[in-house]
C-alpha cells in the first residue's frame, strides 16, 4: 500500500484510476515510474510535487534503465465496490514485470496518471502515490505484486 499520496492526488486516486479503466480519455495509463535510491528526497518534500515533472526536479532520480511501465485499461483489474464492512475503498495494481533489468538500485515505484500517452510530458503527468520497492537489478527480471496500492478510508 502508499507510503505516500501526493497532495494533488488525494481524493482522486479512485477517480483517474477508473478513467484509466474505462478508457476515457482514450490514451489515458497509469505510468510506473522505478525511483533510485541515490538522491532520493524526503516523502515530505516529494508529497507536494503536483507533476512527474516536479518530482523528479530535485535530486530524486528515475531509474530509466529499468523503464517506466505503461499499464491501460486492459491491464487493470475491474474498479472493485466499495469495501462496506470496513468502511473503505482499496484498488490493486496488476503483477508487473521488468525484464533482464538492470541499473542502478531503486527504493520506490511512482504511481502517476497520465490522461494522453500520445502526446503528454512529464509536466501533464500526475504523481498519484509512492511506495518502497527496494530493488538491486542484476540483469535478471523483477516482478512486482503489490496488490493494494491505495486505500481510501474515512478521516
Amino acid at each position: 500500500m502508499a507510503n505516500i499520496v501526493f497532495n494533488i492526488a488525494k481524493g482522486r486516486v479512485v477517480e483517474l484510476y477508473n478513467r484509466v479503466e474505462n478508457n476515457d480519455p482514450t490514451n489515458a495509463a497509469i505510468i510506473l515510474v522505478p525511483i533510485e535510491t541515490t538522491g532520493l528526497e524526503a516523502d515530505a518534500t516529494l508529497i507536494d510535487a503536483d507533476t512527474l515533472a516536479a518530482v523528479l526536479a530535485g535530486t530524486t532520480n528515475e531509474q530509466t534503465t529499468m523503464g517506466r511501465k505503461t499499464l491501460t485499461d486492459a491491464d487493470l483489474a475491474a474498479l472493485p465496490a466499495p469495501d462496506d464492512s470496513n468502511d473503505r475503498y482499496d484498488i490493486s495494481l496488476p503483477t508487473t514485470t521488468w525484464t533482464a533489468a538492470s541499473g542502478n538500485a531503486i527504493s520506490k515505484i511512482l504511481v502517476c496518471y497520465d490522461s494522453d500517452t500520445t502526446a503528454g510530458t512529464d509536466a501533464n503527468i500526475v504523481p498519484l502515490t509512492m511506495f518502497d520497492f527496494a530493488q538491486t537489478p542484476s540483469g535478471a527480471d523483477i516482478q512486482m505484486t503489490t496488490g493494494v496500492f491505495f486505500r481510501a478510508t474515512p478521516a
